[in-house]
């Protein structure tokens, strides 16, 4: 196979996972939308977490409803855990990396605010242990992976949304996450703003 049809095969894969995904996933990423928007509106926050890749995704859609997305409006409650270096560096030596986003949830996060959890694989360990803290301050997650949620899916509770892409390779989930993260931010500025119901 050449370069070029291994560019195409690229292409082609992504294509058809996206489709799977819009299958898959456009009734729980509209749940998710709703979910954010009414804690927006109530005055709660929406937090994100995630490493690597994910962590970077987080970082995108905190920025994307803190600024704004396409549309200028008033500025949303948005905050990455991936950003502080001070923070994440003095909890992973003091206690253990498994705690570096636990311990910001469990101090920042309020009955009514949303964890955006994001791992491909859904087996973080600190994604995981984030989502635990977030349930014991009554803080809703949505969950976003693929491979089939891992270990996530089995700490979901009750009013929580898992945002699953049916597909097992890294570079085809982060690609959905990626485009999943932009119909959330679309869906809670119409949300917001009144365009839709």
């Amino acid at each position: 196979m050449n370069l070029s049809q291994r560019i195409r095969q690229q292409f082609e894969e992504s294509l058809a996972t996206k489709q799977a995904a819009l299958a898959a996933m456009a009734g729980p990423i509209e749940a998710a939308a709703r979910l954010m928007a009414e804690s927006l509106a109530a005055g709660g926050k929406v937090m994100s977490c995630g490493n690597g890749g994910s962590a970077a995704d987080a970082q995108h859609f905190a920025a994307e409803l803190l600024n704004r997305f396409e549309r200028e409006r008033a500025p949303l409650a948005a905050l990455a855990l991936t950003t502080d270096t001070s923070t994440l560096t003095s909890i992973a030596n003091d206690y253990d990396y498994a705690q570096v986003f636990a311990k910001q949830v469990t101090a920042l996060g309020r009955a009514g605010d949303v964890l955006l959890a994001i791992s491909t694989s859904g087996n973080s360990p600190n994604v995981m242990a984030a989502m635990e803290a977030a349930h014991a301050r009554g803080v809703r997650v949505v969950a976003l992976t693929g491979k089939g949620g891992g270990k996530m899916a089995a700490l979901l509770a009750p009013g929580d949304i898992h945002l699953c892409v049916p597909a097992s390779r890294t570079a085809r989930i982060q690609e959905v996450h990626l485009l999943t993260i932009h119909c959330l931010c679309e869906g809670i500025d119409a949300l917001l703003l009144g365009e839709c119901t």
